[in-house]
């Protein structure tokens, strides 16, 4: 789970880490009030969505009147900002942070990233800051400080002055950074974060240190002990498919094929689409139904993948073992017959009851494509999507 930058920060700052002051708004004259109770004469305003890259796009204006402020608010707000993160499609902008924009001298870089091949804690530094770290990786890989933190104990004091003085600071300046460093790993420790970037971590004239911007992702399955967190979800920045999906606790990815997927189980779904590439076709989504394949469940993955309009084809891969082949065939039935379904459907069971499963597929009176295997059944809908695209391409 994404926050925004303005829930990083002032989840930053209740672990002691400096931000600056700001105050989000969600129309322009709450933009102008907000630098109004700020003060000072030099304002960011930051539009608020789940991606970086925002000032390259032109997401964040720097403003010196309240005039600038309202038109810079009034530009942002309800725009869809398109960032080489968030693809071509762009996040909606619904509310902007106003900042303070007080003069600073360096711009560092600092993270902190759950490695999952290494089961630890990696925290990533670099002097090159306001850079994505994956430009810096791939042109100058030195440049990258990482220090890989033992669990038992957690960050270290040293460790951290460690990354602080090779971050070229001077004895003031590595004080406030150890500080920050620390802080910063407990908000990320404590909260069950997966990532954590401060960039720009700036350093200013009178050699204070603060998070100039932020991001942060939660682990979702820890989202029941930090309600906190998990009440910070913003729906307007995600696919509204994957949030219909997890409203009947369905697991929906949108991609940008044109094979729709209803599957049961995370890795028969990750097969199928892995067969349906080898077939030389695209899947559209992953879908998995869980263990559950009910005419209700059902149903709403039919409405799901037929949301997406790229979708020429559907095939639906069904291994029983808990089920039974016959229940699920008939779901699939009364799924199909309740939902207009225009585009071929491939239908694939196996496991338990299996050949009652397929006796009622071919006696529903649907106009259905059934497979044995699973590479029939990939091989049968990228067919079936290809003879669909020609005819939609004959009328």
């Amino acid at each position: 789970m994404d926050v925004h930058e303005y829930q990083a920060k002032e989840l930053l700052a209740s672990f002691g880490v400096a931000v600056p002051k700001g105050a989000v708004a969600f129309s322009p004259d709450q933009a102008v009030y907000a630098a109004t109770e700020l003060g000072g004469s030099f304002w960011a305003v930051k539009a608020q969505i789940h991606a970086g890259a925002r000032g390259k796009a032109g997401g964040i204006k720097l403003c010196r009147t309240y005039n600038e402020v309202r038109d810079a608010s009034r530009e942002l707000l309800g725009k869809r900002l398109v960032t080489i993160q968030t693809g071509p499609e762009g996040k909606p902008v619904q509310r902007v942070y106003i900042e303070t924009a007080d003069p600073f001298e360096r711009e560092l870089y600092l993270g902190y990233v759950l490695d999952r091949k290494a089961e630890r804690v990696r925290v990533i530094a670099s002097q090159r800051g306001g850079m994505d770290i994956e430009e810096i990786a791939a042109t100058d890989p030195d440049a990258l400080i990482q220090i890989v933190v033992e669990p038992a104990v957690g960050l270290q004091q040293f460790q951290a002055r460690e990354i602080a003085f090779q971050l070229g600071l001077n004895i003031k300046q590595v004080s406030a950074a150890v500080k920050t460093i620390m802080n910063a790993y407990r908000a990320f420790r404590d909260c069950d974060g997966t990532m954590l970037e401060i960039n720009p971590l700036v350093v200013t004239k009178d050699d204070r240190v603060l998070a100039l911007d932020a991001k942060m992702s939660f682990d979702d399955n820890a989202m029941f002990r930090r309600r906190n967190i998990a009440d910070m979800h913003d729906p307007s920045q995600g696919d509204p498919r994957e949030a219909q999906a997890a409203e009947h606790n369905l697991s929906y990815i949108g991609l940008e094929g044109e094979i729709g997927c209803i599957v049961n189980g995370a890795g028969l779904a990750m097969a199928t689409m892995d067969m349906i590439k080898h077939a030389g076709g695209e899947p559209a989504n992953f879908l998995d139904v869980g263990g559950g394949a009910s005419p209700e469940r059902v149903a709403t993955a039919f409405r799901l993948v037929l949301s997406d309009k790229n979708v020429k084809a559907i095939l639906v891969n069904i291994f029983a073992g808990i089920n039974r082949c016959d229940w699920v065939a008939e779901g699939v039935v009364k799924a199909a017959r309740e939902v207009k379904i225009e585009v071929p459907l491939v239908v694939r069971l196996a496991g338990t009851n299996v050949e009652a499963g397929q006796k009622i597929l071919a006696e529903s009176g649907l106009d259905l494509i059934t497979a044995d295997t699973l590479s029939e059944a990939a091989r049968k809908a990228v067919d079936a999507c290809e003879s669909a695209k020609a005819t939609m391409g004959n009328r």
